[in-house]
């Protein structure tokens, strides 16, 4: 196997830039921008009234003023929402984007969309279905709708498209499939299931996501994973041992919750 060069590992934002901003966030994702991110990864529910917002958890608690499902909320409940100050900075002279709610209120993917548009250079976009939820196929049924107002859910071939589709529902990257078979697809990890241990994936996945433990504990995995055709994308990459040993193998990509600090470790900044 031929190890990829430390500068042509794309660096994707985790969250956007997270690690300094409130996850999820415009702040984050314009940070991430700022950074130099070759990518941004997000994570897509679906509210009461049908729109997509990115928010991680199924609930709002965490990461909000707010509570309750996101499935349960519309769009106008959650952006009355608070989704910022929860990082827990007092300083906010540190961190004045926080102090505008336009900034920190709950994100839709088409806002995302339009910032990744916007930008001036390529940036491409991961996005993350998340399941189970009450909508079930609705969520990549809205998906692919609202990328196609964009140009984005029928690319000429998975290899020029900005955007990618990851999720750990092996059922929703069939979807995804079934319907935009040019659209890459991203199968994601925590542990390797014994079936898939030679490196093949799910039907309707083409990209492999496996988890950083599992590329800790099972480094070997990720050349059976190249031998059998698949690029791998690894998640959350933050710590400099982590970025090495991804190099080092020569992984495709690196989810970040860290897109500056690993830019600089590959020589990049």
């Amino acid at each position: 196997m031929t190890q990829a060069r430390p500068h042509n590992i794309q660096v994707v934002a985790h969250r956007g830039a997270s690690e300094d901003a409130p996850e999820h966030t415009l702040a984050a994702y314009r940070k991430a921008i700022e950074d130099g991110a070759d990518g941004l990864e997000c994570d897509v529910r679906l509210t009461a009234d049908g729109h997509l917002v990115c928010v991680h958890d199924r609930r709002v608690n965490r990461t909000s003023n707010g509570r309750g499902a996101v499935s349960t909320l519309e769009l106008a409940d959650l952006t009355a929402l608070d989704f910022g100050t929860w990082k827990g900075h007092e300083d906010a002279s540190e961190s004045p984007d926080w102090r505008d709610p336009s900034l920190t209120s709950v994100l839709t993917l088409e806002r995302l969309l339009e910032l990744v548009a916007d930008s001036g250079r390529r940036i491409e976009l991961a996005i993350e279905t998340k399941h189970p939820t009450r909508w079930a196929g609705q969520v990549e049924e809205r998906l692919l709708q609202l990328l196609g107002r964009f140009g984005l859910a029928d690319p000429a071939s998975a290899k020029e498209s900005p955007v990618r589709i990851m999720s750990f529902s092996a059922r929703s990257l069939h979807r995804v499939a079934a319907a935009a078979p040019n659209l890459p697809t991203v199968y994601l990890m925590q542990f390797i299931t014994p079936r898939l241990r030679d490196g093949r994936l799910p039907a309707g996945s083409r990209i492999a996501g496996p988890g950083m433990r599992i590329v800790r504990n099972h480094p070997g995995y990720i050349a059976r994973l190249h031998d059998a055709g698949h690029d791998v994308h690894v998640w959350t990459v933050d710590e400099p041992e982590d970025i090495e040993l991804c190099a080092r193998l020569g992984v495709e990509a690196i989810i970040t919750n860290r897109p500056k600090q690993v830019l600089s470790q590959l020589g990049r900044l």
